[in-house]
């Protein structure tokens, strides 16, 4: 069994994001494991909301240069949480 904690690492914060708020939606970094039921009921145990829908994207590696060293950035995985109309929205993205 994986933790809550463990699933969500943590809050993705861009203008776009900021936009979506308006809508109940809320974007995170999740495990690169995690499916889509585990980082539903993740969300609903710790910020204690109901979650409706959960849309996730595996954002690929990207190739950076750095001097003349050259490498790739970690694969990561996206989840944009859907709440309902009657949840509260979540404190951690107010003082933001």
């Amino acid at each position: 069994m994986k933790y809550a904690h463990d699933i969500i690492k943590r809050p993705i914060v861009t203008e776009r994001s900021s936009d979506m708020m308006a809508d109940n939606k809320y974007v995170f970094e999740v495990d690169l494991r995690a499916n889509k039921t585990e980082i539903k009921q993740a969300v609903e145990e710790v910020f204690k909301v109901k979650v409706v829908k959960v849309n996730t994207i595996r954002m690929p590696k990207k190739p950076k240069t750095y001097g003349r060293h050259r490498g790739y950035t970690s694969e990561w995985k996206k989840a944009i949480i859907t709440l309902s109309d009657d949840s509260k929205p979540l404190e951690y993205f107010e003082t933001v």
